[in-house]
C-alpha cells in the first residue's frame, strides 16, 4: 500500500459517499475505507435512483458528504454492450451527470470519478498514455459505454475549470475480483472464462468453446488494488488529467484461459470460435504517471485469480449437471 507523510486531502473525520457500494468496485472501496478514520455513506436503490436528478440532489443535500467516489455504473462485456446500447449510454450518462452536478451544488470538497480504459481509441499506441484520449475511433463493441465514460471525465474537467471543483478521474484497466458478475450473457472476459472453465471441469467436458481467436492482449487489475489506488489518489491527487490505473503488464486471452484452467484444475482443451469478435487487439495502460505519484499494483494475477475463484465457489457456483 502506497503511503505519504501528509495527504493533501486527509480523510480523517470526513463523510465519504461511495455511490454504487453494492457493486464489485464500490464494495471494494468500502472495504478499503474501513481502514481510514472516516464515515462511509451508502445509499441503496431503494433509497435513491441515481438516474433521477431530483432524488440524487435531495439525498446529497440531506447527507452532506465531504467526498464522493462515483463507482456506480451499468457495466458488461461485449455481448451486453452490443445488444443493449441504449441502456449503457443512458444509464451511465444519467448517473454520472446527476452525481457530479449535485456534488457541485451541495459543496462537496472532493469527488473521484471512475472511468474505464475503454475510453481510448481502438488502435491507440501501446501502452496507452493518458493523452491518447480522443485521438481516434473507439472500439465499436463498447462505444456506448465508452462515450458515457468520456462524458464523465469531461464533466469533471468542466466543473473544475468553471467552478474550481476538486473533481478527479481515474481510468482503471480490466477489473476482476470478489463481487464480479459471472453471468455469461453480461460478464467481462475473466469472470466469463472462470465460470465456463469451472463448469466444464465439474461437468467433465473435454473442451471449452471461447469467443474470438484468443490472440488479443489484455491487462487485468484486482479490484482491491483499484480500491487502494482510489483511496490513495483521493487523498493525494488534485489534477485535471484522468490518471490510468493498472498493472503495466498484459497477457493474451489464450494465456489467461490456460492460467484459469490451472487454478481450477481443468485439463481439457480450448476451441476458439473465430466467427465471434475479438474486440480491441491490445489494451495495456501506461501507468507511469501513477507510479511517479507513489502507487503501484501489488496483487499478482495468478494469486488474484485464485482468491477470486475461492470467492466464486463459495458464493456463485452452481451444482454440476447430473
Amino acid at each position: 500500500m502506497a503511503t505519504v507523510a501528509e495527504p493533501s486531502f486527509p480523510l480523517k473525520g470526513r463523510r465519504v459517499w461511495v455511490a454504487g457500494h453494492r457493486g464489485m468496485v464500490g464494495s471494494a472501496v468500502v472495504r478499503r475505507l474501513a481502514g481510514e478514520d472516516c464515515t462511509v455513506l451508502t445509499a441503496g436503490r431503494d433509497r435513491v435512483d441515481l438516474r433521477r436528478q431530483a432524488e440524487v440532489e435531495a439525498w446529497m443535500a440531506d447527507e452532506r458528504p465531504d467526498a464522493v467516489v462515483v463507482a456506480a455504473a451499468k457495466v458488461g462485456g461485449i455481448l451486453a454492450n452490443s445488444t443493449r446500447p441504449a441502456e449503457f449510454i443512458y444509464d451511465n450518462l444519467a448517473i454520472e451527470t446527476n452525481i457530479i452536478h449535485a456534488a457541485w451544488r451541495t459543496g462537496v470538497s472532493k469527488l473521484l470519478f471512475l472511468g474505464s480504459s475503454c475510453i481510448y481509441p481502438r488502435l491507440a499506441p501501446q501502452p496507452i498514455p493518458e493523452d491518447a484520449l480522443l485521438t481516434g475511433p473507439l472500439e465499436p463493441t463498447n462505444e456506448w459505454y465508452a462515450i458515457a465514460k468520456i462524458a464523465g471525465i469531461k464533466l469533471c474537467q468542466a466543473y473544475r475549470k468553471q467552478y474550481g471543483c476538486d473533481f478527479i478521474s481515474l481510468m482503471p484497466t480490466n477489473l476482476y475480483g470478489p463481487g464480479d458478475n459471472f453471468d455469461l450473457t453480461s460478464s467481462h472476459v475473466l469472470p466469463a472464462l472462470l465460470s465456463k472453465i469451472d463448469r466444464a471441469k465439474r461437468d467433465g467436458l473435454e473442451a471449452v468453446e471461447l469467443w474470438g481467436s484468443g490472440k488479443p492482449r489484455r491487462e487485468f487489475l484486482h479490484v482491491d488494488d483499484l480500491a487502494d489506488a482510489s483511496v490513495f489518489l483521493l487523498q493525494n491527487y488534485s489534477g485535471d488529467i484522468p490518471l490510468n490505473v493498472g498493472t503495466g503488464t498484459d497477457v493474451m486471452i489464450s494465456e489467461l484461459a490456460e492460467l484459469i484452467a490451472g487454478v481450477v484444475g481443468y485439463t481439457g482443451r480450448f476451441v476458439y470460435d473465430t466467427s465471434k469478435p475479438d474486440g480491441t487487439p491490445r489494451k495495456l495502460l501506461d501507468v507511469g504517471q501513477l507510479a511517479r505519484l507513489g502507487w503501484t499494483a501489488r496483487i499478482d494475477l495468478r494469486a488474484g485469480v485464485e482468491s477470486t475463484y475461492d470467492w466464486y465457489r463459495a458464493n456463485v457456483a452452481q451444482p454440476a449437471v447430473p
